[in-house]
């Protein structure tokens, strides 16, 4: 069991662990290499790490489909709840199974069984069972779920959605998030001309914000603008974000480590 107070955050996109232009189309080499980063970091380094993933061109596909994300207002979309839940499952379990093949112990919790949502952003949350899971040494695997909301019916509860949630609601029961690192296919944020950003201050975020384009294939959660708008508000919490193209090996490691030198590093303040 573990003592230790200090969380770290790793989340796995959609777009790096499947293949988003092309419906269930999972990238198995990815997820199993990712894997045994993980294994690296919980074993090497005895890192706490809470795990989440996207749902890439599984759930979003099925989700857009049925417009889960505008809320339930048509009979033909309570059929789309399900469905877009069965997608979004599959791809887990390929994750869970990869990480227990590398030898990680994971634990897999849905948002679904534990987060309730309210005009469609997470309202009240109950992370005993991720606390208990921390508690005992295993590594908690969630992904972006369907989740009961009081206003629409049903709402996306997507993993940034969830880490912003989960930041106080762990804090408050004392564990504390020190990093997350978000992996993508991406060498982090691009500027207008194609280049790395190499760090965003809270400061420079609307800029840099402005200057976004969306995410490719389908994402009914906003791709990388929601993750730098996630990242940009944990940093006014004190907790940094390191955004980094999890094709690269050892890219989860270094990044974890605060080693990385590539991708982009979100933190507090005016830099410089």
């Amino acid at each position: 069991m573990t003592e230790n107070r200090e969380l770290f955050f790793v989340k796995l996109g959609g777009s790096l662990i499947t293949d988003k232009t092309r419906p269930e189309t999972p990238r198995l080499e990815v997820i199993e290499r990712l894997a045994t980063e993980v294994k690296q970091v919980t074993e090497d380094l005895e890192l706490p790490l809470v795990v989440g993933h996207g749902s890439g061109s599984f759930g979003h596909v099925v989700a857009d489909r049925y417009r889960i994300q505008e809320g339930i207002d048509d009979p033909e979309q309570v059929a789309g709840i399900s469905a877009t839940q069965e997608q979004a499952f599959k791809l887990h379990w390929l994750v869970i199974s990869a990480l227990r093949e590398a030898g990680v112990a994971a634990f897999s919790l849905a948002p679904s069984s534990f987060v309730l949502a309210a005009d469609g952003t997470p309202d009240q949350l109950w992370p005993e069972p991720l606390l208990g899971a921390l508690q005992l040494g295993l590594v908690p695997v969630v992904f972006g779920d369907v989740v009961m909301d009081r206003q629409r019916g049903a709402a996306i509860c997507s993993t940034e959605m969830l880490f912003r949630a989960l930041v106080p609601a762990l804090g408050s029961r004392g564990r504390f998030v020190r990093r997350v690192v978000w992996l993508g296919e991406t060498d982090g944020v691009y500027d207008a001309q194609g280049e790395t950003i190499t760090e965003i201050s809270t400061d420079d975020l609307a800029a840099v914000l402005g200057g976004l384009e969306g995410a490719a294939g389908i994402d009914v959660t906003g791709g990388i603008r929601h993750r730098l708008e996630t990242a940009g508000a944990l940093a006014e919490q004190g907790i940094r974000s390191w955004i980094g193209d999890g094709r690269r090996a050892g890219a989860l490691v270094d990044g974890l480590r605060g080693e990385a030198s590539h991708g982009t590093l979100i933190q507090p303040g005016r830099l410089g």
